[in-house]
């Protein structure tokens, strides 16, 4: 019986999921799995998970004792809501998990890496190893410097929002473990500005990861490639032999059910032996520089902090409701009025 493509990208790309669904990450049964902010509040609304969600409010109450503010309350449970889906996605996963710090950290190198320590400690009280999680953090000048330190550190990352090969660049001088170039948003910004459609090759979001992947493999850091936010299979398939790439469950489901031969499209072999890719020595006058002339990934890169920021406010809003919901219906201790 002849190989789906994606069993066939299985054998030269190491597939994640995309999503927050545990029961969707069950049928895809994917190496590695990356959650954001919007793909947990949309998890955090279904009902199978209303316990994972009720348990993390009333235990962030309990930590935080009677007196504490729901606003309190809520930021100390998205927190612990993100770990709580992690663990439950390790448990499926024979890889890693991606977990974002929170998006309006993305400029305060500080507090970004405040609440990536906060995260690994999270995870490793419940006994689950640092080595299998990656701190999800936004790829800014500030976002990278965090990152570099929290490298030395031994807590792994993965910088998100990446759009110029000038972020790339940067996070493979700090040594980060893994970025995630979005390949689809990037297509988005480009047909809205052109008015023009793009295919395989042609595609702007491709042809920005294949020159990342190239320049990564040419100079040979050990910074890996995933490619995410894809809009179509026609994406993948140009970017087979990448790293890694992290696919939504029904762009999976597709690949799944697609037969023919799939082209390994990035080897690492091919881009050693690019003579022609000249190297960029980035600093930080460098980066604002080229972030400046760059009006796509200054564009996306804004545009996505606010989207996950956004994605933020909402799921603490719906965490608030639902603590209220708890507290007005739990029983009254004995004699209260």
């Amino acid at each position: 019986m002849a190989k789906s493509l994606l069993a066939q990208l299985r054998e030269m790309t190491t597939v994640v999921a995309d999503t927050g669904d545990i029961d969707a990450i069950e049928q895809v049964r994917p190496q590695d799995a990356t959650t954001n902010p919007s793909l947990l509040a949309a998890a955090a609304q279904m009902p199978q998970y209303s316990k994972i969600v009720d348990d993390t409010l009333l235990d962030a109450k309990k930590q935080l004792g009677d007196s504490a503010i729901d606003a309190k309350v809520t930021k100390l449970a998205f927190e612990n809501l993100a770990v709580a889906f992690g663990k439950k996605i390790l448990q499926i996963i024979p890889g890693r998990v991606s977990t974002e710090v929170d998006a309006r950290l993305s400029y305060d190198t500080q507090g970004t890496m405040a609440q990536a320590r906060s995260i690994i400690q999270k995870y490793e009280s419940a006994g689950v190893s640092r080595e299998r999680v990656l701190i999800k953090i936004a790829s800014t000048w500030e976002g990278i410097r965090a990152a570099e330190q929290l490298e030395r550190e031994g807590i792994h990352c993965n910088l998100t929002l990446l759009f110029g090969l000038h972020q790339a660049i940067a996070c493979a001088e700090a040594r980060v473990t893994l970025i995630s170039p979005f390949v689809g948003r990037i297509l988005d910004w480009y047909k809205k500005d052109t008015g023009k459609d793009y295919q395989g090759a042609d595609d702007p979001g491709v042809q920005s990861v294949t020159r990342i992947y190239n320049y990564f493999k040419r100079f040979q850091y050990s910074t890996l490639v995933m490619g995410a936010s894809f809009r179509n299979t026609g994406e993948l398939i140009e970017l087979a032999g990448c790293d890694l790439l992290t696919i939504s469950p029904h762009l999976l489901e597709q690949l799944d059910s697609m037969q023919g031969a799939l082209e390994r499209k990035l080897d690492p072999r091919r881009a050693m032996a690019m003579v022609n890719i000249e190297k960029i020595a980035m600093d930080k006058a460098t980066f604002d520089r080229m972030h400046a002339a760059d009006r796509m990934a200054s564009d996306k890169l804004t545009e996505g902090i606010e989207g996950f920021s956004k994605a933020l406010v909402q799921l603490e809003d719906l965490l608030a409701k639902r603590l209220r919901e708890l507290e007005a219906n739990a029983p009254k201790p004995v004699g209260a009025h």
